[in-house]
């Protein structure tokens, strides 16, 4: 079993925000009335290849984004090698992303938080680029995106579908390679 996490937050005022690209992502995969209230997240289930692949969304507000994380890997016995945590990163342009194996936060408060209550760096990941801004930060993660940079997005969230798909069956390398 392997599972899939989008970072966000919950709140409808959130909805379309620079900082929601996680969830954005995985509701662009999966329809986002197959999301049911479980504990601290939300959580959908579908099979890829045989393989059953949650998909979950935290309910925990992205600096707490960990908490969730964790239960999901306890309650359902998931290896830290199974997961993949999809989020916002500034550090791209809007129409870019990339994979990564571990590394550090970046800054990035809702991936310190999953290391924080993992005690690991060495996570899956895509980072989905937002820009950067000269604007203060949380202003700018909280703000909506343009119609431009929508449909930017919608072209990256149709390329991480084809990601999620592999990353059930590929070895990780290989897909950072045929992606990256």
């Amino acid at each position: 079993m392997k599972a899939i996490f989008g970072l966000g937050n919950p709140d409808k005022s959130y909805d379309k925000t620079r900082h929601n690209a996680g969830f954005m992502s995985l509701n662009n995969y999966i329809d986002e009335k197959e999301f049911k209230k479980k504990d601290n997240y939300l959580i959908a289930e579908k099979f890829i290849n045989g393989e059953k692949v949650l998909f979950v969304k935290p309910l925990t507000y992205m600096n707490n984004s960990g908490e969730a994380v964790k239960n999901v890997i306890n309650y359902y016995n998931i290896k830290i090698n199974d997961i993949l945590v999809i989020y916002d990163d500034m550090d791209f342009d809007v129409g870019k992303f990339k994979i990564k194996a571990s590394g550090s936060s970046g800054g990035h408060n809702g991936i310190k938080s999953i290391i924080k209550y993992l005690g690991t760096e060495d996570f899956k990941r895509i980072r989905i680029g937002i820009s950067k801004s000269s604007y203060d930060v949380v202003d700018y993660v909280l703000g909506k995106f343009s119609k431009e940079d929508m449909n930017k997005l919608k072209e990256v969230f149709n390329t991480i579908n084809d990601v999620i798909d592999d990353f059930v069956s590929l070895p990780f390398e290989k897909l950072m390679s045929k992606y990256n």
